[in-house]
């Protein structure tokens, strides 16, 4: 057995696992018959472009995870610190998303001059080579020639047809602004210890803006702004492999599934082309709805022809869902609620479950850097030692996220037993727990007296 109280030991341990990992992650790219992508691929993988990539995605959480750690222990401290300031990538990200960039290389396979470039997009072209290197050092575009750039497997991401590029471009042009205030909001004499949605960062920002209105309100009162969050929802699903939930849980012993928040079907459209035989409802506000049946006629037409879709208007802090369904499904919509709003929604579920009804939460958990003996994990996946049990860096996005839901909503991610806490307040009990890595679904039923 290692002794990882010796310092030598716990780097070669993480190297191991940076070896080990990184070989499973190429041996989930062989396994598609089309090798592993190289780094100046210029189209994407067949692997980038599927819904279940749960397996790849196990693996490069252990490798982020082991070789972020190995280099936070082999580098000065004063180096790794001032990496996290000196990080301007999501600036020029949003340059590159804002001018449509990606856009205009993807017609110049071959590469195009910074010159014609910068002229193509009315940008200076001093300034604009100087976005695009700074980003080719991390592999998004590269220079093909002094001066002239194309794009990569990672900058086509970046085009205005791709979804996670829309969700790429909220967080940088928008969220940023939110994140700008944060010290702000934590020594306002009326934001800094409220944890209410009106007090969240983002109502700050708009404040100072001279705007009226919450988040919610921002999005919806505009419809660029509403279709570009919707699309960024989808971005986010084929990010964080959301759509592993589809592959890996046992939808055929189902009949009937409620997606409460579903917005325009990022989930259940397709569900219901991959599970012919399910009765879906759709419950959103009103005009979610009408954007909605809109978004299924073009996108799942059959489903509506054979009547296996409805569409059901709800407020569901204060209705109670369609009535005695399988399935009720909510993604991403428990932790933009605080607890007394998130237990109100489940309450309201709880009264339209029958029996053998369960509620699926699926969101991000978050996970403590530190495990004691008595705290269970639920099935959750824990890294070896030495590395830190809730994967570290390799959980990246999932600390990431609960620091965006501050910034827009006050609200937050929880861990499992938050979660449970506020399940049991809603008469239901923690049943199975399915990880996804970047999020994971939990499974209520109904709590036995």
């Amino acid at each position: 057995m290692t002794d990882f109280n010796e310092a030598e030991a716990k780097l070669e341990a993480l190297l191991d696992v940076i070896n080990s990992s990184a070989r499973q992650a190429i041996a989930e790219y062989k396994k598609t018959g089309h090798g592993v992508p190289s780094a100046d691929a210029t189209t994407f993988h067949p692997l980038d472009l599927t819904t279940d990539t749960l397996a790849l995605k196990k693996s490069i959480r252990l490798l982020e995870g082991a070789y972020h750690q190995l280099s936070s222990i082999l580098a000065p401290p004063q180096h790794t610190v001032m990496n996290y300031v000196f990080n301007y990538n999501w600036a020029c990200t949003s340059v590159v998303l804002q001018a449509r960039i990606a856009d205009v290389l993807d017609r110049h396979p071959e590469g195009l001059s910074v010159d014609k470039l910068a002229e193509a997009v009315n940008l200076d072209k001093t300034k604009t080579a100087r976005v695009l290197r700074a980003l080719s050092i991390m592999g998004c575009f590269k220079e093909v020639e002094r001066d002239v750039f194309a794009n990569t497997r990672q900058s086509l991401v970046l085009k205005s047809s791709n979804n996670v590029g829309c969700f790429a471009k909220l967080h940088s042009r928008d969220v940023s602004k939110y994140a700008a205030v944060l010290y702000e909001t934590m020594t306002d004499d009326e934001f800094s210890r409220s944890h209410e949605t009106d007090k969240a960062p983002s109502l700050f920002t708009f404040k100072k803006e001279g705007m009226k209105g919450n988040y919610w309100d921002y999005i919806n009162n505009d419809d660029d702004s509403r279709d570009e969050f919707h699309r960024a929802m989808l971005g986010l699903t084929e990010m964080n492999c959301a759509s592993a939930v589809l592959h890996h849980y046992p939808w055929d012993d189902i009949s009937s599934v409620v997606d409460i928040g579903s917005g325009i079907g990022a989930f259940s459209t397709p569900l219901a082309k991959m599970f012919p035989h399910l009765k879906i409802t759709n419950q959103d506000i009103p005009e979610v709805m009408i954007q909605a049946q809109t978004a299924w006629e073009k996108n799942a037409p059959e489903a509506l022809l054979d009547g296996r879709v409805d569409f059901v208007p709800i407020n569901f802090l204060e209705n109670v869902p369609v009535v005695g369904k399988d399935v009720y499904y909510l993604r991403h919509i428990i932790h933009n609620w605080r607890d007394t709003e998130a237990t109100m929604i489940l309450r309201n579920i709880r009264k339209a479950m029958g029996p053998n009804s369960r509620v699926l939460i699926h969101d991000p958990v978050i996970f403590h850097t530190l495990q004691q003996p008595d705290m269970g994990t639920d099935k959750l996946s824990v890294a070896p030692e030495p590395m830190l049990p809730n994967f570290g860096a390799g959980s990246h996005r999932t600390f990431q996220t609960d620091l965006t839901m501050w910034l827009l909503l006050n609200s937050k991610e929880r861990t499992l037993d938050e979660l449970k806490v506020i399940g049991a307040a809603a008469g239901l009990t923690l049943t199975q727990v399915y990880d996804f890595v970047e999020t994971t679904v939990m499974e209520f039923r109904i709590a036995q007296d």
